[in-house]
């Protein structure tokens, strides 16, 4: 994937379904809160693990020159700004960390939060054992296979880091989003609704 496909395409494409979800899953605020700050520590790990990688020589980033044309959105001039300075000074591409932000973080955690309590425990559990298993197959292979936006330069080594970063990353965004969550139980909009109209009539004075 080259760096103008990914600010054209991915960048709008993955802030749409993020706010989609959230309308399905209405979080309260404190909650929605504490995910993103729980998405932000899996986005950082990564972050310093790749900026790690590239001092060792386990793998980097290549991509082809961001040139956009006229009429952009000042969103996508600002996301190929912090492309061309994250590349040439820290190596690694800010904007590719929103998807572990928004996605394998914060909606994540959000979702396994809301399928948590009911019916649908096993989504909670196969989002909470599969995300980030898919993470590290999704990178081994791409390493390996060299379909990646990563050049792998110590195939072993970069394979055993990438297993142990996504580990402590998903699991230590995951502590954090649960100390709140865990007292929190997710409670539909129907009964909510029908729970605050019988406590009106309730507290309605009789005549």
């Amino acid at each position: 994937m080259e760096a103008l496909e990914f600010l054209a395409l991915v960048v709008p494409f993955l802030i749409m379904i993020y706010f989609a979800c959230l309308l399905f899953i209405r979080p309260p605020r404190r909650l929605f809160w504490r995910s993103l700050l729980a998405g932000l520590v899996v986005g950082l790990v990564n972050l310093i693990v790749d900026i790690l990688a590239y001092q060792a020589h386990w793998w980097q980033y290549t991509f082809a020159p961001v040139a956009l044309q006229r009429g952009v959105s000042p969103v996508q001039l600002l996301v190929a700004d912090l492309f061309a300075q994250s590349m040439s000074v820290l190596h690694v591409p800010l904007p590719f960390y929103l998807t572990p932000i928004l996605i394998f973080g914060s909606l994540a955690f959000l979702l396994i939060w809301r399928f948590w309590y009911g019916r649908g425990h096993w989504f909670s559990l196969l989002l909470l054992i599969g995300t980030p298993v898919f993470c590290i197959v999704r990178d081994i292979l791409g390493g390996v296979q060299k379909t990646s936006y990563q050049v792998w330069e110590n195939v072993p080594v970069a394979t055993v880091v990438t297993i142990g970063m996504w580990l402590l990353a998903f699991y230590l965004g995951f502590w954090i989003f649960w100390r709140a969550a865990a007292s929190i139980e997710f409670e539909p909009l129907t009964h909510s609704t029908s729970t605050q109209r019988s406590t009106k009539k309730q507290e309605a004075p009789q005549s």
